[in-house]
């Protein structure tokens, strides 16, 4: 290193420029006035290929940054999935047909295809406009953190030293960046996780799977359809993409892998050969190009979660580096961009002295324990999507009926729509009987309301945007006779200096930290949203009504669904990344004192 490498301070460098990276980058832009690094090896984005399905909760993560329309504009939707499997011909035939995604309450049924170049452009599109752009070709060479330093806002723990690759020897070819926190999103090969010296736990399988990306001309009568194929040649999986693009998974049987490396060798295969394995395992229907082969690779399924997920709270790995898995579930981009949704509010909450720094452990304890089930079910997957099919010659093979359930039963976790966090303090299940339906733990549902000042309809997920603050949802019930007379005593108990709204504030504003929206029960044509105190109508929008729109066609019924008491006030309060919580009733506000206690700081400290 030059003995005059310049130097700089910075709250947060990002170490990868891939989905978790950007994700990351994007939460900080977000949030505004965090002062935030991104670097990256390569010498540009990736303009072809690479990750290409997005799930129902990820385009949910989208959402709430105001990114999806974009994305489901320039994507392709998949709704359906086909199976087909061997007839006693050896030909493959359709053996049934199932939603694409398995889920509920997705409030996108669908999976989007789009290549990870184009997301990856949505990304950055958007930290442009936040003044926000990736320092490439740049790569880390050297890191160390301070020891014993206090874990404040104000120290700088982590020293990185970078290489800019394209600068010129004789001068700028090194620099040193002073770093509050590090986050490592430099993917399966994280030169981040192996300075940590942190381990990938798991193992290598023995399958060998092709990928190559086409425009494909066949009779295949599913090929805009996700189709899983099972034939006597061997499994397939097609993804139809955008621009008429498709996407063909296939497995390998003959060896590309490297003895001596036991990484796959791609001199052993070609595209073609590619093209020609799914022909095979396609027949009786043909496949040929329309046009030339856009992007291919071999890989072999691994399935490892890193033994940690940080180091001292101060440097985060995040996506591929602490998690990898089988591709044909489409979870790595996906879980990669939740990894960074759920860390990045919580570097900012602690940046600004609003939540102890013990916040941050619970990044690891909720994504890494979504991981290694994450790699639990993946082995499962794998072995059902990889495994012989079932034949009057090998009764002990694969069912479409297995390959079936297991779908049925992990569609809530492969859409990423049944991710569950379990108690921490900022996951308190306390008073769950106080709405049994709504889990704590999980992503907040979709629901339908309409505004109780213009009867207009809206989503409560548009309400609840990644801006770094708890959504306060108060249920109110309905607002007649003496129950307003209880919520107002009930709004006064709130606008007291030792509630956990002015506990918080911060200038006297508890806006900063808290969003509040209140949701009575009543006719449209009749509800007066002024009748609600102050203090739960912060602005005219945010008094909503659980009733039918004026067309009757959407709306209604949410204390049913989430079976919430309306003869009570039940306040369910969102995180900043969507997932509920805590819920409890008025009665319980000191338990809502102590849930918020257990992490935020009082401003009269």
């Amino acid at each position: 290193m030059s003995p005059n490498a310049p130097e700089s301070y910075i709250d947060v460098l990002i170490i990868g420029a891939g989905p978790a990276g950007l994700t990351s980058a994007t939460a900080f832009a977000a949030a505004g006035g965090i002062n935030v690094r991104i670097i990256d090896q390569r010498a540009s984005k990736i303009s072809v290929g690479h990750a290409d399905g997005v799930h129902a909760r990820t385009v949910e993560v989208l959402q709430s940054y105001g990114l999806a329309e974009r994305m489901l504009r320039e994507g392709n939707q998949l709704y359906m999935y086909a199976f087909y499997n061997p007839n006693d011909a050896g030909e493959i035939e359709l053996t049934g047909r199932a939603p694409g995604v398995i889920a509920p309450t997705a409030r996108f049924p669908f999976v989007v295809g789009l290549h990870q170049g184009a997301i990856e452009a949505i990304f950055l599109d958007f930290m442009s406009q936040n003044n926000l752009i990736v320092d490439r070709p740049t790569r880390p060479y050297a890191m160390e953190i301070s020891q014993g330093q206090p874990h404040s806002p104000s120290s700088y723990p982590v020293k990185v030293t970078l290489e800019h690759l394209n600068a010129p020897t004789d001068g700028g070819k090194t620099e040193v960046v002073h770093a509050k926190y590090v986050i490592g999103a430099d993917g399966a090969h994280s030169w981040v996780r192996q300075t940590l010296g942190i381990d990938m736990v798991g193992e290598q399988t023995d399958y060998t799977w092709g990928v190559v990306d086409i425009v494909p001309d066949t009779n295949f009568p599913d090929i805009r359809n996700k189709a899983a194929i099972h034939s006597e040649n061997g499994a397939c999986l097609i993804i139809p993409r955008e621009d008429d693009k498709v996407r063909l998974y296939v497995q390998l049987s003959e060896d590309v892998v490297d003895p001596s490396t036991r990484r796959v060798d791609k001199s052993q295969m070609s595209p073609e050969k590619l093209i020609e394995v799914a022909r095979k395992s396609l027949h009786p229907y043909y496949l040929s190009l329309s046009s030339e082969i856009e992007w291919w690779s071999i890989y072999i399924i691994g399935q490892r979660v890193a033994s940690k997920y940080s180091d001292k709270d101060r440097v985060f790995i995040v996506g591929d580096a602490c998690h990898t898995h089988s591709p044909k579930a489409g979870q790595g981009m996906n879980a990669s961009i939740s990894d960074a949704h759920n860390l990045a509010w919580k570097i900012v909450h602690v940046l600004r002295g609003w939540a102890h720094p013990s916040i941050l452990k619970t990044y690891e304890t909720e994504r890494r324990n979504y991981a290694q089930d994450l790699i639990d079910f993946d082995k499962r997957y794998a072995a059902l999507f990889s495994g012989k099919p079932r034949t009057l010659e090998n009764q002990e093979g694969i069912t479409h009926e297995e390959f079936s359930r297991a779908l049925q039963i992990h569609g809530g976790f492969i859409s990423g729509i049944g991710v569950h966090y379990y108690l921490s303090a900022i996951v308190n299940t306390k008073h769950q009987t106080s709405a049994k339906n709504l889990v704590i733990g999980e992503r907040m549902p979709p629901q339908i309301f309409i505004q109780g000042a213009d009867a207009r309809p809206v989503e409560v997920h548009d309400l609840l945007p990644a801006d770094t603050r708890f959504k306060i949802l108060v249920f109110l019930g309905p607002l007649d006779g003496s129950r307003l007379v209880k919520v107002n005593g009930l709004a006064n108990d709130l606008d007291a200096p030792t509630s956990f709204l002015r506990k918080y504030s911060i200038d006297g504003q508890f806006s900063h930290i808290f969003d509040i929206i209140s949701i009575a029960q009543g006719d449209k044509f009749v509800f007066n949203y002024l009748h609600v105190p102050q203090i739960f109508r912060p602005h005219w929008s945010k008094v909503l009504l659980d009733d039918i729109d004026v067309a009757r066609t959407q709306g209604g019924d949410a204390y049913e669904r989430f079976s919430i008491n309306p003869q009570e006030v039940t306040f369910v309060i969102v995180r900043p990344d969507g997932f509920v919580g805590m819920i409890a009733p008025s009665t319980a506000l000191e338990d809502v004192d102590e849930y918020f206690a257990s992490f935020l700081i009082p401003r009269t400290c």
